[in-house]
Formats: C-alpha cells, sequence, structure tokens
C-alpha cells in the first residue's frame, strides 16, 4: 500500500511537460493518491492526467477567482482535498536597478498574491471538510537561505510566501491543516535547462553542496510526499531537500563568471 493510499491531492504548476509539479503529481499517484494536476495550459495537463489517472482544473493562480474555483472544484470532484502543492514560480533574474515595474507586478503577483489566493481558498476548504484537515505546501527557494545575486525581486516575493505558510501554521493548526515550505536549489528542470547547457555553469555550485550533488526534481518531490503523509507530525517549517546548501551559500555572481569564463577558456584552447 502507498504512502497516500485513499488521499487526494491537487498539484498547481503542473503545466509544463516534465517540470517540477509533473514529478511531484507523478510520484503521489504512484503512491495511492487520486490527483488533479492544474495549470495554465491544457495539453500537458491533459496528457499527464491520462498518464496518471487523474484529473485537469485549469487555472491561473494570479486569478483570485480561478483558484477559489479550483480549490472547490477539486473536492467536488475527488470528495475532499487532502493536500495542495502551489509549484508555480517564475525564476526572475534581474538587477535590482534594472527591474522594471512590469517586472515587480508580474512577480508579485505569481509568487506574493498567487501563494495567498492558493493559501485562502486550500485553507477554506480543508477547513470545512469533513473530517478537518489536510497538508499545504508552497514550494519557495534556497535563495531564500542562501542568497544569490541578482534575485532581489525573486528572493522578495519567495520570502513574503513562506512568511504566509507559516501564519496558516499557527492560525489553522487548530482544524488539523498542516503547512510547510519546501525549498529546493540549483534544479534541472525545463525552466533551467538553457543554464545547464552553459560551460562551467554547474561547476560553480557543485562544491557548495555537502553532499556531492545538486538536488534533483525527485528529491524536492519526496520531500513533498513525506509532508504529504500521516507519518510528517511537520508545520510551519521550511524543508531544505537541497544536499546542505544552505550550510555554504551560493556562489556569488564574480564565482560564477570565473568558473563559466575559466571553462570557455578551456574549450577554446581544446
Amino acid at each position: 500500500m502507498g504512502q497516500l493510499a485513499g488521499k487526494k491531492a491537487v498539484i498547481l504548476g503542473a503545466a509544463s511537460k516534465d517540470n517540477m509539479g509533473q514529478t511531484i503529481a507523478r510520484l503521489f499517484a504512484s503512491e495511492g493518491a487520486e490527483v488533479m494536476v492544474a495549470g495554465r495550459n491544457e495539453g500537458p495537463l491533459s496528457e499527464l492526467a491520462e498518464e496518471i489517472g487523474g484529473h485537469v482544473g485549469l487555472c491561473d493562480i494570479t486569478d483570485h477567482g480561478q483558484v477559489h474555483v479550483l480549490a472547490n472544484s477539486a473536492k467536488d470532484k475527488m470528495g475532499r482535498v487532502d493536500a495542495a502543492i502551489n509549484a508555480s514560480g517564475w525564476g526572475l533574474l534581474a538587477n535590482l536597478l534594472e527591474t522594471t515595474e512590469e517586472q515587480l507586478d508580474q512577480i508579485c503577483a505569481l509568487q506574493f498574491k498567487g501563494v495567498h489566493h492558493f493559501l485562502q481558498a486550500f485553507v477554506g476548504v480543508m477547513k470545512d471538510q469533513d473530517p478537518q484537515g489536510g497538508s499545504l505546501i508552497s514550494l519557495s527557494s534556497a535563495t531564500t537561505k542562501a542568497l544569490i545575486n541578482n534575485h532581489a525581486a525573486y528572493i522578495g516575493t519567495k520570502t513574503a510566501g513562506e512568511a504566509m505558510i507559516r501564519c496558516v501554521a499557527n492560525d489553522f493548526g487548530q482544524f488539523g491543516i498542516k503547512a510547510n515550505t519546501v525549498s529546493p536549489a540549483f534544479t534541472e528542470s525545463p525552466m533551467t535547462s538553457e543554464s545547464f547547457q552553459v560551460p562551467g555553469l554547474v561547476d560553480a555550485f557543485l562544491p557548495k553542496y555537502p553532499l556531492g550533488r545538486l538536488n534533483t526534481s525527485d528529491d524536492v518531490a519526496n520531500a513533498c510526499l513525506w509532508l504529504c503523509s500521516d507519518a510528517a507530525f511537520v508545520t510551519g517549517q521550511n524543508i531544505q531537500p537541497n544536499g546542505g546548501l544552505t550550510l555554504r551559500g551560493n556562489p556569488q555572481a564574480v564565482d560564477i563568471e570565473a568558473s563559466v569564463g575559466a571553462a570557455m577558456a578551456a574549450a577554446a584552447e581544446g
């Protein structure tokens, strides 16, 4: 019997092929959960739902109404919601002095207001269902603890999301609701695939991981699985499935530039 046998889960942010949300959805389904995958792009969601025998929910997390419709639809379709995970995000790489107001509005809508919409909608469902309770997770980033250059708007909004998770854990634990953050680091995914092709970039990060490798989407999915299982008596925490990166900190821009420069020079000589 799987760790989530009989549980009902919603994974929001699973609308890009093989992204972190899809990895989490596949693992949850394999562990016995009935899963609704949600996001903005119907094609990848429908393919995944068919693969795992789940459901599709079209939803833009920046739209208050759509998120509440998603939560209520999930409860109506599956009977209840035992786990809801927000895997959406935008890795905006922008110098503070060059960040535009349009970029700031977009990232606040996604990573601040969107997280609030998500928590509000699913706390409402979990609080009112019988029996009450469930597990809420919002994916954040190791960069809120291990700073990296040119990510002020990203880090600021992710940090705000972490604060809201703690507030939910404090305010709604009485209803059996767990709320936690899971924080990956530099992870190979469709969103970062181009970065992984830059010579020397990964080499700049590897020495920062005490366990000797970068974290994977599977590492993140397994952390979410544990938090959503009955085995995890945990709430209000920021789980870091990133091999100890926060002990040493991310490389800074000068370190990355030096590593990439050395790799490119070596390639040119070869």
